[in-house]
């Protein structure tokens, strides 16, 4: 949190204007999703150089050049958003847990993605947000889904994803893009303000034809283990330089 509290003081004189901004293009009918998602794209970079942190994105071009995806990251903590925010140049909605549908600010991010708000508790519900996801894809919009449901705890260690967050990609036939962060947990979790890197890679997709074979827990697995390789393989290669 000490970063976090470094990355409001250092962009003090900002918050006015962003804040004002923010609230702003929480207007939906007027603003269109372009237009919202620009907004943060454009201070995400700002805020996260104002915490010390710099974000290193591989991968890129690795993307469908087609809207209407769903990106699969493993799931390390708070700032997994910013690094996103920073290095995704096209508008994703997120899937959150009801629990922080009310915190302040978080909420008004909320209505500008257009985010779907899920109740892990509530089967029925989840289902209505699996068939909204499933319309939204079809009508190209891109989704990011964390899959382990929950942020990690063990840092660069992948969670278990879940088979069910994948019923959205098979039912659409959408391509999938595994995505593997590396380091984004010691932004909020470590209680450090000491400069820091965070890598961001965006891996090849997946498309139908790839997994249509797959039941979802089997393409959880699979989606995870290549996660996890792509995190060990960097860390190896970071070590040994």
């Amino acid at each position: 949190m000490k970063r976090i509290a470094l990355m409001f003081l250092r962009s003090f004189f900002n918050l006015p204007f962003w804040f004002f901004r923010l609230f702003q293009l929480c207007n939906i009918e007027k603003y269109d999703a372009v237009t919202r998602y620009a907004f943060l794209h454009h201070i995400a970079p700002i805020v996260n150089r104002r915490g010390r942190i710099k974000v290193e994105c591989y991968g890129i071009e690795n993307l469908p050049k087609e809207t209407g995806y769903i990106i699969f990251p493993n799931h390390q903590g708070l700032f997994d958003a910013l690094a996103f925010l920073e290095t995704h140049e096209r508008p994703f909605v997120t899937v959150m847990k009801k629990e922080v549908k009310d915190i302040f600010l978080l909420r008004n991010v909320i209505t500008l993605l257009q985010a779907e708000i899920i109740d892990r508790e509530d089967i029925r519900q989840s289902m209505t947000v699996i068939q909204n996801m499933s319309r939204r894809v079809k009508n190209g919009e891109n989704f990011v889904v964390f899959a382990e449901g929950t942020r990690s705890k063990n840092g660069n260690v992948v969670g278990e994803f879940k088979g069910g967050t994948f019923k959205s990609a098979t039912k659409t036939q959408c391509p999938i893009v595994p995505v593997a962060l590396i380091d984004s947990f010691k932004a909020f979790d470590t209680h450090s303000i000491k400069k820091l890197t965070v890598q961001i890679h965006y891996m090849k997709p997946l498309y139908y034809e790839d997994y249509k074979g797959m039941k979802t827990t089997e393409l959880a697995e699979f989606v995870q283990n290549k996660i996890q390789n792509k995190i060990d393989e960097t860390l190896c290669q970071i070590s040994e330089k």
